[in-house]
């Protein structure tokens, strides 16, 4: 089930975009294989597992690779898999014995992918850091914000997720691709830098034309535009608001009672400031509801600011299935959606448990092989 089965993918356990990649995989039809500490890591944000949805969709199987048994068993796990994640700094799986020239001389076709914040070299490749971090030399965090403000940091949603955990997945699958048609693998650089870097590159080329400031709130598309932008409502909610099509804002202002000849040219930023205190002072007219029955559907491109308990009921998300219910827990489904090759139903995170490895390595090792590992001694 789901366009990625067959693929085999060995997890070494961390934390942030590696996970995200791995439950990406995973939730497209992988096997992947969660190689998990035998002890609590005391990484902060410790919840009860059921609600550590990045770990859903896997099992995990407990090692101490401090043993050169353990090692050796994940070096038979990479004979047998596609690709591996691992997100150490740099040198510490070489540290370990697992290093990618270990395991590629173990299987020739794996594809090693590696998840760091600044990359595999570089003056800053051993300095520790998180995505505020990795997103402010960037230029990514500078552009976000609102006029006269600080940055405004966006979750970790740029740096981890989208310039890590997607960029890792994708190179992924695009080595996996090219390794089926050379028969050799090759070791993925994701570094969270890279790929931050190369999801501002419109906003460079914007730059370079001069159709964007440096000043935060002074463009289009960074809240500085009366017509790209949140709005509070009577009710003291907010809506967001985004025609930027000039057909698509007389739309708008058509629709909630302003006459588009009173309003100044739409991409004179001149007369920007005027026009978004006409639709302050309307939008403050009427609540959140109210402003969905009259604009919701229409081309005024308009969606209410939900939360993340109430974006699940909006109907539209409802009728589409973009949220499941697992185990109790409402969260997202798989994405993207495929026509034939339909992903199950995610499976709730499991505990790494060592009991259970005769069953988690079925898909990996003979069973007789599995026996002679646990007579060792190598799980626990």
């Amino acid at each position: 089930m789901g366009p990625l089965a067959g693929l085999k993918v060995i997890e070494i356990a961390g934390i942030g975009p590696g996970p995200m990649c791995a439950m990406l995989l995973a939730d497209l039809g992988a096997t992947v294989l969660r190689i998990d500490r035998t002890a609590p890591s005391g990484l902060g944000f410790e919840r009860p597992l059921r609600m550590n949805l990045l770990l859903r969709n896997r099992p995990a199987l407990p090692l101490d690779l401090k043993r050169p048994d353990c090692i050796e068993l994940v070096l038979r796990l990479c004979e047998q898999a596609d690709a591996l994640i691992e997100g150490f700094r740099p040198g510490v799986m070489e540290r370990l014995g697992l290093g990618p020239e270990v395991c590629l001389a173990r299987n020739p076709r794996l594809v090693y992918g590696r998840m760091t914040g600044w990359g595999q070299e570089g003056p800053l490749s051993q300095a520790a850091g998180h995505d505020i971090n990795y997103i402010a030399l960037t230029g990514a965090l500078h552009a976000i914000g609102r006029a006269g403000a600080p940055p405004t940091v966006p979750l970790n949603l740029v740096g981890d997720f989208g310039g890590g955990s997607l960029y890792l997945a994708f190179g992924l699958m695009s080595a996996c691709w090219e390794a089926q048609r050379s028969g050799r693998g090759q070791v993925v650089d994701a570094a969270i830098v890279d790929g931050t870097a190369s999801l501002m590159t419109q906003f460079h080329g914007m730059r370079a034309a001069g159709l964007m400031s440096h000043e935060r709130g002074a463009n289009f598309n960074d809240g500085g535009a009366p017509f790209y932008d949140v709005y509070a409502c009577a009710d003291g909610r907010y809506i967001s608001v985004g025609p930027i099509e000039g057909k698509f804002f007389v739309d708008l202002l058509n629709r909630i009672g302003i006459d588009p000849a009173s309003v100044p040219r739409q991409m004179d930023q001149a007369g920007w400031a005027a026009t978004r205190a006409q639709l302050e002072e309307t939008f403050l007219t009427r609540s959140c509801d109210e402003w969905c029955t009259l604009l919701e559907g229409t081309d005024a491109c308009f969606a209410p600011v939900l939360t993340l308990d109430e974006a699940p009921e909006h109907p539209h998300l409802k009728a589409r299935g973009t949220y499941v219910e697992i185990d109790g827990l409402v969260q997202p489904a798989p994405a993207p959606r495929f026509s034939r090759s339909i992903p199950e139903t995610p499976r709730p995170p499991e505990p790494p448990d060592a009991s259970r490895a005769e069953e988690y390595l079925a898909d990996w090792l003979p069973a007789a092989e599995v026996a002679a590992l646990r007579a060792g001694g190598v799980f626990g």
